[in-house]
């Protein structure tokens, strides 16, 4: 395993030009005794804050509602009318280059991260024939948007030449968090508008970016779509292809990182829910769990989603003050989502990609061939000569839920034809609406790492971020500056972070942007 001061140059990817974070100066532990702490919520953000407080050893106890941890990447087992009994989830998750600190935290058990093995391609195909792909796209700034344009079919001529370099500017000079100072005010879509963005190519490009949030893009903030063009394309040189686990997510994630954590000394209380917490005369706080005593501690790190934090913000009356209370009880959800995985009979063509976005075909966002990657998905087609096939719908409008699935099936038929004839062994539907939703103009609402209390953190997708991170990077990120913060009020370093590049890569492009009158495109 990795120790916890391995040098931080080692965590960097290959881009040379990712930005090192580093902590305040202060001692390699905690005193004795040690603090005690409670991180509430077990996904991303909340082992992060874990793993990052028990390696100074801080006495850690961790909280999770569900059996398993892992929040919106957990697994549990599911059984088959076939007698098997495979694990199911909430989904894929591409796990990106760009998520160096996702990807440390993950070191942890791994130094080579060989739970994870990188996709061959990200292709997208749309209804109309239309077909782009990022194999053969170089990495590099801005030569892969050069060869993206000219490879791709969805860009003609004719609509680069319609295009407003001026309103385009924005993209190429991003910055936190002047990005959302300047676009938090315009929708995704009113955006995209400005640039005269081709349609084809906004069904292709843009709109995988911002369905990516769980939400339609005339509700996203433009903000986040251009933070997510930077990350991803034109402020990184990691690429866009990505690295998916090779089991489940227990297996590979959290099975091993809950062993670590354990040899660090944390108490992981699965099936465990906080109602509340209570400041304490003394500083520190109570948390009162649904199944456990109430327990006293130092520090509080609330590592929840939309709808935990403000539950548990709403049992807590003491905690904060009114402004913090407000902005946390005004955080919404994205609309629903659904996952369909489909235990099939026989396997889908053998030239299908493992991952496949998708566009036009009504609520079919992508669909993912498990077998070609996941050993567990692997092993059953194997053995039942099939294939394992997920399916994803983003912000579903449909309230007829059995209709939505039983459309979203229908879906994979004309996008695979040769799924029509195969028997369904059994199919499991997943519903969640969990997500944060980045609306318009709420930049400024959204709860920050720090609180009014001294020691009381924030970590989640669901926080401002003060660095160019998203989805499942920024809840790890998060969740390591919540337990930095902590660790700095005890005089103890945090841990070493990174970041894609905090500005355009190119001074031409950026002093252009910056020269230029910003755009003004039509509120929503």
């Amino acid at each position: 395993m990795n120790s916890p001061h391995r040098p931080a140059a080692a965590r960097r990817g290959r881009d040379r030009g990712a930005v090192v974070i580093t902590p305040a100066p202060g001692a390699a532990r905690a005193g004795t005794p040690a603090p005690r702490t409670a991180v509430v919520g077990g996904g991303i953000a909340g082992l992060a804050a874990a793993t990052g407080l028990a390696e100074r050893g801080v006495r850690v106890t961790l909280y999770e509602r569900d059996p398993q941890l892992g929040g919106r990447l957990a697994g549990w087992p599911t059984g088959l009318g076939d007698g098997s009994t495979p694990t199911m989830s909430r989904g894929f998750h591409a796990f990106f280059r760009q998520y160096y600190n996702l990807r440390g935290l993950l070191r942890r058990v791994d130094g080579g991260l060989g739970m994870l093995r990188g996709m061959p391609d990200y292709p997208l195909v749309h209804r109309d024939g239309l077909r782009d792909s990022f194999r053969h796209v170089p990495r590099t700034p801005p030569w892969n948007a050069v060869a993206f344009t000219a490879l791709s079919r969805s860009f003609r001529p004719r609509d680069l030449l319609q295009m407003s370099p001026r309103s385009a500017l924005p993209l190429f000079d991003v910055r936190v968090p002047d990005v959302y100072e300047q676009l938090d005010g315009v929708s995704a879509m009113d955006y995209l508008d400005s640039i005269r963005f081709p349609a084809s190519a906004r069904h292709l490009a843009f709109e995988v970016f911002s369905r990516s949030f769980f939400a339609d893009p005339r509700e996203l903030s433009a903000a986040e779509l251009v933070l997510m063009f930077h990350i991803y394309f034109l402020g990184s040189s990691e690429g866009l292809l990505f690295d998916v686990p090779n089991e489940p997510y227990p297996q590979a994630l959290w099975d091993p990182l809950a062993h670590y954590l354990k040899g660090h000394g944390a108490e992981l209380r699965t099936a465990t829910p906080v109602t509340s917490v209570r400041p304490r005369p003394d500083g520190g706080f109570t948390v009162h769990s649904g199944t456990r005593a109430a327990e006293d501690v130092d520090a509080v790190v609330l590592a929840l989603d939309t709808g935990g934090l403000r539950a548990v913000v709403g049992r807590s009356p003491d905690l904060g003050d009114g402004p913090w209370r407000g902005r946390v009880d005004r955080l919404r959800t994205a609309p629903p989502f659904l996952v369909s995985r489909l235990w099939l009979d026989r396997p889908v063509r053998a030239d299908r990609p493992g991952f496949l976005g998708t566009g036009g075909f009504g609520s079919l966002d992508n669909i993912s061939v498990l077998e070609l990657w996941e050993g567990e998905a692997a092993r059953w087609a194997a053995a039942h000569g099939g294939s394992v096939v997920e399916l994803h719908a983003y912000a579903v409008t449909d309230t007829d839920r059995e209709a939505a699935q039983e459309h979203l099936v229908e879906q994979l038929h004309q996008v695979y034809p040769e799924t029509r004839d195969a028997k369904i062994v059994d199919i499991r539907h997943e519903w969640r609406d969990d997500c944060p939703l980045f609306p318009v103009g709420r930049w400024t609402d959204r709860p920050t790492v720090r609180t009014p209390h001294p020691h009381l953190t924030v970590a989640g997708d669901l926080v401002r971020p003060d660095l160019p991170v998203a989805l499942m990077e920024r809840a790890a990120t998060t969740g390591f500056q919540a337990a930095n913060v902590l660790l700095e009020t005890w005089g103890v370093r945090g841990q070493t972070l990174w970041s894609v590049p905090t500005a355009g890569r190119s001074a031409p492009l950026r002093a252009l942007a910056r020269f230029a009158d910003r755009p003004t495109a039509p509120r929503s």
